[in-house]
């Protein structure tokens, strides 16, 4: 785990300012300790994680440059980052583009929450999970947060 004094360190990219406050209001409600740091586009996404890997990546779907899922299929073809877990945070629901992120390696998918208590329990959710040993590729039943 990547952590600065026993906090995590989490990239989110998602180019909408205030999708990132209300995550990073939800991080510090659920009580999580990290430090989050924040691209604003696919591009800018990939000049983080050459700068420093994350325990983990919060990606949306729809940002400028890159798309999420180009982000993904980019993540996927580098051994470099095997071992980072990614989870698609997005409001496109489409099962379409569900079944493309898995297909291209997301390990979840958490839908953008339409009240703030359920980001809360998804957040600690996702945070309960063991990444270490969780599956890399999991079942698709598995797949998309509930």
């Amino acid at each position: 785990m990547n952590q600065r004094d026993n906090e995590i360190d989490i990239l989110l990219a998602d180019d909408d300012p205030e999708d990132v406050f209300i995550f990073e209001t939800a991080l510090q409600d659920a009580e999580i300790g990290y430090v989050l740091r924040h691209a604003n586009n696919g591009e800018a996404l990939f000049v983080l994680l050459k700068d420093k890997l994350p325990y983990i990546l919060f990606l949306d779907i729809n940002m400028p440059c890159k798309d999420g899922v180009a982000c993904i299929t980019e993540i996927r073809k580098n051994r470099e980052f095997d071992n980072l877990p990614v989870v698609m945070y997005t409001s496109n629901l489409s099962a379409k583009v569900v079944d493309e992120c898995f297909e291209k390696g997301a390990n979840l998918y958490m839908a953008k929450s339409f009240t703030f208590n359920t980001l809360i329990q998804n957040l600690k959710k996702v945070f309960a999970i063991d990444w270490e040993d969780y599956l890399h590729y999991p079942p698709k039943s598995r797949f998309v947060l509930s």
